[in-house]
């Protein structure tokens, strides 16, 4: 079998590395023929990362290579899809695959067709409104990361759909080791885009810290969120993301109740279990399943549940490791790439016989 992967962006971007480029192996070893043709380059997710221009004429050199990749879809026997093949353009690409009866799967870890029918441009809105709907339609097989994103496939008309949940290899997410120490480090990992829901909760962070011996970690974020003396930004890479998550000792996930959060797949949340740590986090989502309220960690609707959630972990380093142990069972048995692996080689092979 011979499969072409487009995905959005090269390794540096966490939604293509985790729904894309480790399964590419694995693949591999299985003797399927992989081709993989990111659109964008580390350069661009570097300038975007940074909140900086992005040339206009690298854009267009992206997706007219994209383009010419495209012409040779036929040769493979599946095409598999990250998101959509041209971000801000009409569906012609998705639907002369279709349309040439070329075999593509069309994987999703977002909702980014809120880019579209949310866009605050009243053109964008209604050009482009039903421009995921329609990509959805015309696939062999629609990957959705959670049930948000599979109900929006069956109202687009997707007739096979299934969900896969964004995952992490257990292999290398191992548990921390339990310390005795003075500081108890609430952490959060993320993108500068996502920095802003922590914000959202440094009051809480305040009145706590008069109380307990805390720090925060925010990694990736590029910045601090205003708790001044008790918080420490550290260097996102591949490499040592695990290693900074096991110094934690609890994962937090805060988020907005919007459209756009509910698509969300809840990865924060699964790094941290994958390491043993307790949780707190808002409910949006996928969220609202992940969260075994009591068992795991903490929903936190608000305020005040917030402060609730975090100080019964912070002042009971038992519950802490209890609740860490339970997140940790979880993810083996519903978050694990061992069980993910399997799944997206079953289907793999049934979209290709069918």
């Amino acid at each position: 079998m011979r499969v072409l992967f487009f995905p959005k962006y090269t390794r540096l971007g966490a939604s293509s590395r985790l729904r894309t480029y480790q399964y590419l192996p694995y693949f591999r070893d299985q003797g399927i023929d992989v081709d993989c043709s990111p659109l964008f380059d580390d350069y661009y997710l570097q300038q975007l990362y940074q909140k900086k221009a992005i040339s206009r004429v690298k854009i267009i050199k992206a997706y007219i290579s994209r383009l010419f990749k495209l012409f040779t879809s036929a040769r493979y026997d599946l095409v598999i899809i990250e998101k959509e093949l041209f971000p801000y353009l009409p569906a012609f690409a998705e639907q002369a695959l279709a349309l040439f009866k070329i075999k593509y799967i069309v994987d999703y870890d977002d909702a980014i067709f809120h880019n579209y029918d949310l866009h605050p441009n009243k053109w964008i809105r209604t050009i482009l409104k039903r421009k995921i709907a329609k990509v959805m339609e015309g696939a062999s097989l629609v990957v959705a990361g959670n049930k948000y994103l599979r109900d929006y496939a069956k109202k687009a008309g997707a007739t096979n759909i299934i969900i896969i949940p964004t995952v992490i290899n257990t292999d290398y997410y191992t548990v921390k080791n339990s310390e005795n120490q003075e500081e108890v480090i609430i952490g959060w990992i993320g993108s500068p885009s996502t920095l802003k829901y922590v914000r959202n909760i440094v009051p809480v962070l305040q009145n706590l810290k008069n109380k307990y011996p805390l720090k925060l970690h925010i990694i990736g974020g590029k910045a601090g969120v205003g708790f001044e003396g008790y918080e420490e930004v550290l260097e996102w890479s591949e490499e040592a993301e695990v290693d900074l998550i096991r110094q934690f000792d609890i994962g937090i996930m805060p988020l907005n109740d919007d459209a756009w959060e509910k698509g969300k797949c809840g990865y924060k949340l699964i790094q941290y279990m994958g390491c043993g740590l307790p949780v707190v986090g808002s409910p949006i989502g996928v969220n609202n399943e992940i969260i075994q309220n009591g068992v795991n960690g903490y929903k936190a609707t608000d305020l005040v549940s917030w402060k609730q959630g975090l100080e019964k972990l912070l002042e009971d380093k038992n519950l802490r490791e209890c609740m860490g142990k339970e997140g940790r069972i979880i993810v083996e048995e519903k978050y694990s790439y061992k069980v993910a692996k399997n799944r997206w080689l079953q289907i793999l092979q049934e979209v290709h016989n069918y």
